[in-house]
């Protein structure tokens, strides 16, 4: 692990020990430099999780990936219902209030949290164990495609209950230390989740075949709790176990996470519902599914999240403070790093994603049949990654205004989006029409949000429109140059010529890939795009240029 930036760890040395003093001390530090931490932390993590994907490829056949991937899902659904939500929502903005108010108030309100969630979510637990047969019912139709699949899921389920507890106590620690802007640990400790499949797949996979996965989570879980647990302990809060239904805090959060919770069960319903739809289409979707999305996801966890969770702390305490410019901007400044970085992504992906899916997911376990429905799924679900791109910092920048209401109306409506597209395509496109449906949900919300934040806080500062168009330019000469460079080394037709290996897979990305990124990067010069311009003079600076 590498050791943290001084400014970060100075946090826990020079904390006010007064009751009114101020737990942030480092209130210059930049929102690209939080972003840059989580980034690093991500950038670990997805690698890592590109390796844990490659190694699920190389060892499981595909139809058990399903089963593992339906019953991996039943924890990060109730993760992101019980945590997820509410850590953007309501507990990072309450907890960096109570921050600001002194030691003493803070130490009382995580100890208060730290009790309450640990009892509830351990209640959670055992009833899910329990209920585990009703909830592979709930999740699956693989009595239509394979029934043996039933009863693999509802034993991995069971096996997998420890995890909830794991993560969600995980993610209340996380919710501590971002509401205190230390984000360096937290970005790690994700690594260490898929570290643990990683390095438990390949060793006792030959012994317990695809429940070694399960021992994998639960690694994972228990070690990035730990690590999180650590760095919270080294800031020397006063913890200690108590109950305390009537303190102020636990009523913001609740009506804060109410509108939240209400239209996460709604988008829950809708995750739930996919995987009942798409298990009943062929036994093997789930996993062409899950692949495609694992490419997709990786920018967005590496950018999107990253940079949207950097903004939130900033963008509740101008709010809070009536700096309406400062809020304005620091969310159109977000927008513009987030459009800056997606958008070749989502080039690259698009024009190169043949190559991708088989130098990561190419095996013997993947047939030429099962890659073609993995790359054509991943390019529907591409025209999704960029809404739900934009669509982070929006709904964060609703969590910083403390209105969780409008963003949870709007899941409802892009969940219905998702129902009538899924249903209308559904018999005539397999498990394409889902992943249409999903494509259709994001961009829904997005565009939703974009007008209601537009309603209530004007123009966005940060010439974010004029960027937009620039970085646009860009994009569509880098996938100029992309389809060139593929015409011409492909023998006067696209993608041909090359054999299919990974080691062609290779050299496309490097040629094709790196060409088409210098034509973006020169595009953004010519345009003098204040971002690359301060790159340049970053770099200049470093180099002694």
């Amino acid at each position: 692990m590498s050791a943290i930036p001084p400014r970060v760890s100075a946090s826990a040395s020079t904390i006010d020990e007064g009751d009114s003093g101020t737990l942030f001390t480092d209130a210059q530090s930049g929102l690209a430099r939080s972003a840059v931490l989580l980034s690093l932390g991500n950038i670990a993590s997805r690698i890592l999780g590109l390796v844990r994907e490659m190694v699920i490829s190389r060892t499981f056949a595909l139809a058990e990936v399903s089963a593992f991937t339906v019953a991996s899902q039943v924890p990060t659904l109730l993760y992101d219902f019980l945590i997820g939500g509410m850590l953007s929502a309501a507990l990072v903005p309450v907890l960096s209030d109570y921050a600001e108010r002194g030691r003493k108030e803070f130490s009382q309100l995580v100890s208060l949290l730290l009790t309450i969630f640990a009892l509830l979510l351990a209640l959670l637990t055992v009833a899910l164990y329990v209920l585990a047969p009703q909830a592979t019912d709930l999740m699956t139709t693989f009595e239509k495609t394979d029934p043996a699949l039933l009863l693999v899921t509802t034993r991995l389920i069971r096996q997998i209950t420890p995890a909830i507890w794991l993560f969600s106590m995980a993610g209340l620690l996380t919710a501590v230390l971002y509401s205190l802007r230390r984000f360096t640990w937290p970005a790690l400790a994700t690594a260490l989740y898929n570290l643990g499949i990683v390095v438990a797949a390949p060793v006792l996979a030959p012994r317990i075949g695809i429940t070694s996965l399960v021992v994998g989570i639960l690694l994972g879980a228990a070690s990035q709790f730990l690590v999180i647990g650590w760095d919270l302990r080294r800031i020397g809060l006063t913890l200690r176990a108590t109950i305390q239904w009537r303190h102020p805090a636990l009523k913001r959060i609740f009506y804060l996470y109410l509108p939240i919770a209400a239209g996460l069960a709604v988008a829950l319903f809708q995750v739930g519902l996919d995987r009942r739809l798409a298990s009943g289409t062929e036994e093997k979707s789930i996993a062409w599914m899950r692949f495609a999305t694992t490419l997709q996801q990786l920018p967005l966890g590496l950018i999107s999240v990253a940079i949207s969770l950097a903004a939130l702390p900033r963008l509740s305490q101008y709010f809070a403070s009536g700096d309406d410019l400062a809020y304005r901007q620091t969310l159109g400044r977000g927008l513009r790093m987030v459009l800056l970085l997606i958008l070749p992504a989502t080039v690259l992906l698009g024009l190169l994603g043949e190559p991708i899916a088989r130098l990561i997911f190419g095996s013997s376990k993947l047939t030429p049949y099962d890659m073609a429905q993995v790359v054509a799924s991943l390019q529907i679900y591409l025209i999704g990654m960029i809404f739900a791109a934009i669509d982070f910092p929006l709904n964060y920048a609703f969590y910083a205004r403390h209105n969780t209401l409008l963003p949870a109306l709007v899941g409802v409506g892009s969940v219905l989006c998702y129902i009538v597209v899924a249903f209308a395509l559904l018999p005539s496109l397999s498990y394409l029409g889902l992943v249409w449906a999903d494509t259709a949900k994001q961009a829904s919300h997005a565009i939703t949000m974009l007008i209601l934040l537009y309603w209530q806080i004007g123009r966005l500062g940060a010439n974010v429109g004029k960027g937009l168009v620039q970085m646009g330019i860009a994009a569509t000469f880098m996938a100029v140059v992309i389809l060139a460079l593929l015409f011409f080394m492909g023998g006067g037709h696209l993608g041909g010529g090359w054999p299919e290996n990974q080691w062609s897979s290779v050299l496309q990305l490097a040629v094709m890939g790196g060409g088409g990124m210098v034509a973006y990067l020169a595009t953004l010069h010519a345009f003098q795009l204040p971002e690359i311009m301060l790159i340049r003079s970053y770099l200049r600076t470093r180099l002694g240029m």
